[in-house]
């Protein structure tokens, strides 16, 4: 019997995950449907458009609104979603892709005075709008979940249909409001119940840290240089040698813990001294390896992916270890 073929529907496929998504299912074999805002086929920061990019169903699509895509659903074996913000209403994506520092700094400050979560829930509901954390890092998963899990598929599929949905390490507070971890662990959560009751659907949840790629996202790059420094020498530091980590986590202990929740489960169990910690500990990751990652969970022979998977389930999922042995063995 000939192996099924596999399609993805990639929601944001023209976007920095997204596309990478897109061209590492294709080097897997699988076909490739994308939607997003635009339409538009994805284009480097230069505006060159790559070989690869032919090989995508590039559609325009709402994802609040199934009806512009729900007729694609039938004819996909996995839904992978990629929209999601670090900043409410800010410029720092676009700034982020024409590599201009001075637009960048200031999105993000105006990103960081200007978005702040609020302690009311009434007053956070008040808040969907249009660039919200509620409304982008999770509304928007929801309802694609929602519909991708009302629909049947057009061709028989082994197994479990996968929703992937591209989360975050707990490694940004209070850098970055404590409003976009928590919705994305308000989407995980709520995905995850949706799914319960639904055995031809699994979801899993890819959960990167700094994301970076040294020529589409250059500002990043020093900063992850940095960021994988220090993951390096607290790996290496003796244990009980006081590292910055460990002093963060010291006066963390020495705080409140933290008390925003989603119908009474407490999501953001720490305070941002311990994220900061975790900051300097967990390495950034190459944005081919969350897209290898992303694939091999939304692959429908690999049943057994489902659930959260951080950095370094990531690094075990793509074999990045092994690789980094043989490297090593043959150096």
């Amino acid at each position: 019997m000939q192996p099924i073929t596999q399609k993805l529907l990639v929601v944001g496929g023209n976007g920095f995950v997204g596309s990478a998504v897109c061209r590492t299912a294709l080097a897997r074999g699988m076909q490739v449907v994308s939607i997003s805002p635009s339409g538009r086929p994805w284009q480097t920061p230069k505006g060159h458009t790559p070989g690869w990019v032919s090989k995508v169903e590039w559609h325009k699509g709402n994802a609040l609104e199934p009806e512009t895509y729900a007729h694609l659903l039938p004819g996909v074996t996995a839904v992978v979603h990629t929209i999601g913000t670090l900043f409410e209403k800010s410029g720092y994506k676009s700034a982020l892709k024409d590599g201009n520092v001075p637009r960048f700094m200031s999105s993000v400050a105006a990103g960081i005075t200007g978005s702040g979560p609020s302690a009311n829930p009434l007053e956070r509901e008040e808040k969907k709008r249009e660039g919200s954390y509620e409304v982008v890092n999770r509304d928007t998963a929801l309802r694609v979940c929602e519909t991708f899990l009302s629909t049947k598929p057009a061709v028989e599929v082994n197994g479990p249909r996968p929703f992937v949905y591209i989360s975050a390490e707990d490694c940004t507070r209070p850098l970055v409001p404590a409003g976009y971890i928590r919705t994305k662990r308000e989407a995980e959560m709520l995905i995850e119940s949706m799914v319960q009751d639904k055995p031809d659907f699994r979801a899993a949840y890819i959960r990167p840290s700094l994301i970076y790629h040294p020529h589409l996202r250059p500002i990043v790059s020093p900063v992850a240089a940095l960021l994988d420094l220090s993951a390096t020498i607290h790996a290496k530091a003796p244990a009980g040698f006081p590292t910055p980590s460990a002093v963060l986590r010291a006066l963390g202990s020495m705080l409140p813990r933290g008390r925003s929740s989603l119908n009474g489960d407490q999501l953001l169990p720490d305070t941002g001294f311990d994220a900061i910690a975790r900051a300097l500990t967990i390495p950034p990751i190459h944005v081919d390896h969350v897209a290898e990652a992303v694939c091999i969970a939304a692959d429908i022979t690999r049943p057994d992916v489902r659930g959260p998977y951080g950095v370094e389930r990531m690094r075990e999922l793509i074999g990045w270890h092994q690789k980094g042995q043989q490297a090593g063995a043959h150096a």
